[in-house]
């Protein structure tokens, strides 16, 4: 079983597209069996079992279907993979989910060698180390590397405002007006980032208001790839590692 849990732990999240909502999910199948989770951001599921269960869940399913375990996993692994990877992808299966008091029930229908095949994941909701191990762990380090990377772009922000300072002071130009940018206040951005923040109804439970969050929580990011790429157009189309190195010239400056 630890196969699973490891595997299970180096899969991405994806959306998982239901008639009734939406959900994240993460699976990993293998000969041994499958891990899944899956998740509405207000609780997760999990269910984790081995080829002896996949066997005695095939047969009480599927009585007209004799298989041995690994097809049925070969089969709900072609079922799943596709859907997770691509929402829009035409999915062979037809998915639904009830909620049983705290569990939650993934039934599948699809068809597996020209007759009706059917699978539940039956999964309960999730111990909180694993909660942590999946997401919460992941979600606080990759806030820390984007807090690092906003510095970072802060930063290089300041010295891209004093480079070009220098060069007004010796008496450059721009030719094209529209690549004229403000110095950059930081303290500015971010009492503005906090207003567009507060301003959004966060709604966790439904993934309608995901996507305009996670726009919000990226808007720094957009700001310094914009400052980025008008230094980068002014450096003649530069790669972003160059623009770090102040030696570069600027073309489209005239210095009188």
């Amino acid at each position: 079983m630890e196969e699973l849990e490891q595997g299970l732990l180096m899969q991405p999240w994806a959306w998982l597209q239901l008639a009734e909502n939406s959900l994240l999910a993460k699976v990993f199948i293998s000969k041994q069996g499958y891990a899944l989770l899956v998740s509405d951001l207000q609780q997760v599921w999990h269910e984790q079992v081995d080829t002896s269960v996949v066997s005695q869940r095939a047969k009480e399913l599927n009585k007209r279907l004799t298989a041995p375990p690994a097809a049925f996993l070969c089969h709900l692994d072609n079922l799943l993979r596709p859907l997770l990877k691509d929402a829009a992808h035409p999915s062979e299966a037809t998915f639904s989910c009830d909620h049983v008091a705290d569990a939650l029930i993934l039934r599948v229908r699809s068809e597996l060698s020209g007759l009706p095949f059917y699978w539940n994941f039956h999964c309960i909701l999730a111990s909180p180390s694993l909660v942590s191990q999946h997401l919460i762990r992941p979600l606080m380090g990759m806030s820390l590397a984007l807090q690092c990377q906003v510095r970072e772009l802060a930063t290089l922000l300041h010295m891209k405002d004093l480079e070009i300072q220098d060069y007004q002071e010796s008496g450059a130009t721009l030719i094209r007006d529209r690549l004229k940018t403000e110095p950059f206040e930081e303290n500015s951005f971010l009492e503005q980032f906090m207003i567009e923040l507060k301003d959004i109804p966060i709604k966790t439970g439904d993934p309608a208001y995901w996507p305009r969050t996670l726009h919000t929580v990226s808007v720094s990011f957009y700001y310094g790839m914009r400052q980025w790429y008008l230094l980068q157009e002014i450096y003649g189309n530069q790669p972003l590692w160059a623009l770090q190195n102040l030696e570069y010239t600027y073309p489209e400056l005239i210095i009188n």
